[in-house]
Formats: C-alpha cells, sequence, structure tokens
C-alpha cells in the first residue's frame, strides 16, 4: 500500500506555511506548529496555531476507515 500524505497550509499575505505530513507524524507536526508560533522571528501567531493544530486534528478524524458491505438476505421460495 502507497503512503498518503496530508497537506496543511496557510498563507499569510506573501508568507506561506505548508507542511507535508503522514498521520504518524501529526503529534510531531503539532509541537512544530506551537514552536513556531513560541517563536517571536516568524509572523505565526498562536491564533494561526490554533487554527493550525485544530485543522490537523480533523484531519485525522477524517481518515476513512475500511468498511465491509453485507449483501442483501434472498429471500426463500
Amino acid at each position: 500500500m502507497a503512503n498518503e500524505y496530508n497537506v496543511l497550509a496557510l498563507v499569510k499575505g506573501s508568507e506561506r506555511y505548508v507542511f507535508v505530513y503522514d498521520d504518524a507524524s501529526r503529534t510531531c507536526l503539532i509541537d512544530v506548529i506551537r514552536d513556531l508560533a513560541a517563536d517571536p522571528t516568524t509572523s505565526l501567531t498562536w491564533f494561526d496555531a490554533l487554527v493550525l493544530t485544530k485543522k490537523a486534528r480533523e484531519q485525522g478524524e477524517n481518515v476513512p476507515t475500511a468498511t465491509v458491505q453485507l449483501a442483501e438476505p434472498r429471500s426463500r421460495m
């Protein structure tokens, strides 16, 4: 099975924040976003971090799971 990646992006004026990550890296991504918000040399605010981390968590909730479809029972004649 091929690796699947998530993309999370924020455009702030002329700046672009683009994060590409897999589901196993979501916690690390959230830590990176928080670190960027805490860094006074970046324009990423705590509000931006809140929105981005919320979206990252939502992407994790929307991961499709395997489904099994059962056939309808046939009537006996």
